[in-house]
């Protein structure tokens, strides 16, 4: 059994049923809450050392209730990589990237659609639906055909090719929308009555958040249960930041941390659609929707987010901040990095190499600072950006001209 006990509104504290599906309150999100005294009586840091390495090795801190509901495809630790040459590069001495890019699904959201996809399972649902902007939609349809769940998937006309293509491979009922992801989650909100399905848009349910949580609980884990100073995380719903900080205040509550410092945690967006960097510069808790979004990092092309004052509150609990990178930056700092340390880097953790460098030459991240940055997905998932102009070699050889 889970250790839930309740779920809460992030926005007035109301308690919830955790015990039927549940979307939002007064139209905001809800947190999943824990008997943290229970879970800490019944496992330890060094009883989780001894489990498989894979995201359900946190299991105490997890809500899905029985085994035989765990939706999985293998979702294992992902690793945490030290950059010397990208961090040199930078002005930095400890640099690391938590690299998600290795998940079954090629992306982070692997660990909140497995949540998601498991929890509804278990609850009883039959048919899901998701707007996306990329990886979101394929990583539900995986999911649900692991779980012999129904997967709808509404995505913009301009969504990279790779993810429209994996969507409809894994059986989804996948459809393109001429407009933007808030256009996709009306048809979705739109459709709830008529179709009967269940929406898992970004914290439209509270499971997502739980899987997101575990990219904190692994990196506490890898680092020795000593957070890092600076932690860059590119922003669009904002899920895994926002689950970070949750899994870093549980992690005290059960007094795993070996240092009571918290990173600080950077929101990292495009200049193109950056409303949570807007409204942190404004000084505001909610953020105004992105007019005119446009960036090719498609998973930051979220003109607005459900738990915008969710990812500000953390951004500024942590003394962070919530900073954006131009367009050109973008790319060219996942190129970069992919050079320098042979990681398939998206070009939404590219955005957070460019604010990195921002931070740094600014004087706002010290040289012997740790910092993490968070790599979300391959560089293979957008090949529309990485197309490159290959020369031709026609033997017999000009080894003159080769090397030229």
């Amino acid at each position: 059994m889970s250790f839930v006990t309740h779920l809460a509104s992030a926005i007035d504290g109301t308690a919830l049923d955790p015990n039927r599906l549940q979307t939002v309150h007064d139209g905001r999100p809800l947190w999943v809450r824990y008997d943290l005294d229970a879970v800490g009586a019944a496992v330890s840091r060094d009883d989780i050392a001894s489990r498989a390495p894979t995201m359900w090795r946190y299991r105490e801190l997890l809500p899905v209730d029985r085994d035989e509901n765990v939706v999985s495809l293998g979702e294992g630790m992902t690793p945490l990589l030290r950059c010397e040459r990208l961090g040199a590069s930078l002005g930095l001495d400890d640099l690391w990237m938590k690299d998600d890019s290795q998940l079954p699904t090629g992306s982070f959201k692997s660990r909140g659609l497995a949540m998601a996809v498991s929890r509804a399972k278990e609850l009883g649902a039959t048919r899901l639906a998701i707007p996306t902007a990329g990886n979101a939609g394929g990583a539900l349809a995986a999911y649900s055909a692991r779980a012999g769940i129904e997967a709808w998937v509404f995505m913009p006309a301009d969504t990279p090719e790779v993810n429209k293509a994996e969507a409809v491979n894994h059986g989804a009922r996948a459809f393109l929308v001429d407009g933007l992801i808030t256009d996709c989650g009306a048809i979705v909100r739109e459709g709830t009555d008529h179709m009967g399905w269940f929406d898992v848009s970004t914290l439209k349910e509270p499971y997502r958040i739980e899987g997101k949580k575990t990219m904190g609980l692994e990196l506490a884990e890898q680092l020795d249960w000593i957070l890092p100073d600076v932690i860059l995380y590119p922003t669009g719903g904002g899920t895994g930041l926002i689950g970070m900080w949750k899994a870093f205040d549980e992690l005290a509550s059960l007094g795993w941390l070996d240092s009571p410092d918290r990173p600080r945690m950077i929101s990292c967006q495009a200049a193109g659609c950056a409303p949570i960097a807007t409204a942190w510069a404004a000084g505001e808790r909610f953020a105004t929707p992105f007019p005119d979004p446009r960036t090719a990092a498609s998973g930051l092309r979220v003109p607005t987010a459900i738990g915008d004052f969710m990812i500000l509150d953390a951004v500024r609990e942590s003394h962070g901040a919530a900073l954006a990178a131009t367009e050109e930056r973008l790319l060219a700092w996942a190129r970069r990095a992919a050079e320098l340390e042979g990681i398939s880097v998206c070009p939404e953790a590219g955005a957070c190499l460019a604010v990195l460098e921002d931070l740094v030459a600014g004087g706002d991240i010290e040289r012997s600072e740790k910092v993490v940055v968070y790599n979300t997905g391959a560089a293979q998932k957008y090949i529309e950006l990485i197309r490159a102009d290959v020369p031709l070699v026609t033997p017999p050889v000009d080894w003159e001209a080769l090397t030229a």
